[in-house]
């Protein structure tokens, strides 16, 4: 953040939403999940206000914590977190053959850590769709001081309808965004339509894999954890993704979950059983600090009301993402490369 420390943090959550209306806010989020009551086609239908409050709620957090980029990555023994996060860009940039002159899609862009990163690598002009009207305020702070106000720019509309005309784009990617979308295939025919033909998508999904067993109360309240502490409306497996992926249109170059074979679990960062010194934030000692003084400054009045269990629901997150990487049932990394055909049939 431009701003440091936990001050700031606790008195910028919230986002667009007002400080006397942020425990509002939280309660309402908090309904729409399971354990609250809520359900799965309660979530799809009202997807996104419940995103929307989601990252205004939570983006002072992840970038506090996490820096700019809000996603995990496969990462190499010995490597930092905030290397393996730029190879991480780099290797999907790669994956799409990006080159200068392209112009290209983020979907789902965040502040917009990634697209600033990727039109460094690859020298293309990145637009960065978001729904959400604070990550975009962000974004564009975080682009001026970056100097890539002219390369790079955001849209704000929601992915299910972008306002872009049909093969707009160059290359389009999506880096652990589109897990928030309703319906997969829907999504995935609105990023085919902009896509030049015979250009590609290439994505990095959450998903849950083979090893979720939906009968097993532990691996249904470990993903029922994410999905509260993700913005999630459903966490859908690698095979549900792939299948929407071609009844969208779509041809597969190639999928694999980047998780399996990565020589450092993806969850390390969050995992308060290991000391990390390059994510201090993150570790349990990190995490008590922080809750501390959100605790604190709430109380006094500097923080919003309601700071305290964006901070819990946050924390439970993590744990269930910790969880899900061990049981093996839940993956941040599905990756996919997928093409538009040069004709439609």
């Amino acid at each position: 953040m431009s701003k440091s420390g936990a001050l700031d943090l606790a008195t910028s959550v919230g986002g667009k939403i007002t400080k006397n209306e942020v425990k509002s806010a939280v309660e309402q989020y908090e309904k729409y999940h399971a354990s609250f009551g809520g359900d799965e086609e309660t979530r799809k239908h009202n997807y996104t206000d419940m995103v929307n409050k989601y990252y205004d709620l939570a983006t002072s957090f992840y970038e506090y914590g996490w820096g700019e980029s809000f996603h995990f990555a496969h990462r190499w023994k010995g490597e930092s977190l905030r290397e393996s996060i730029k190879r991480h860009e780099h290797f999907l940039a790669l994956q799409l053959g990006l080159q200068r002159g392209m112009k290209v899609l983020d979907v789902g862009c965040g502040i917009g850590g990634p697209l600033r990163e990727i039109a460094r690598f690859s020298s293309t002009m990145i637009t960065g769709l978001n729904n959400n009207e604070y990550q975009i305020s962000r974004g564009k702070d975080l682009n001026r001081i970056a100097g890539l106000s002219e390369s790079c720019n955001f849209v704000k509309a929601d992915f299910m309808k972008m306002p872009f005309s049909d093969n707009t784009f160059d290359a389009v990617y999506a880096i652990e965004a589109t897990c928030h979308a309703p319906d997969a295939v829907g999504c995935y025919k609105e990023i085919f339509r902009v896509l030049k033909p015979g250009q590609c998508f290439a994505a990095y999904e959450w998903c849950i894999t083979d090893h979720f067993n939906p009968n097993n109360e532990s691996h249904k309240k470990t993903k029922a954890e994410i999905e509260l502490g993700n913005g999630l409306p459903d966490i859908r497996s690698t095979r549900q993704c792939l299948e929407a992926l071609k009844n969208a249109g779509f041809e597969v170059i190639w999928e694999k979950d980047l998780a399996e074979d990565s020589p450092e679990p993806w969850y390390l960062p969050l995992d308060t059983s290991r000391l990390s010194v390059t994510s201090f934030r993150l570790t349990a000692f990190g995490r008590c600090i922080t809750r501390t003084m959100v605790k604190t400054l709430e109380f006094i009045g500097l923080a919003p009301e309601g700071s305290q269990r964006v901070s819990a629901f946050l924390e439970k997150a993590a744990e269930g993402l910790v969880d899900g990487g061990r049981k093996e049932i839940f993956t941040p990394m599905y990756f996919f490369l997928v093409r538009k055909p040069l004709s439609e049939s």
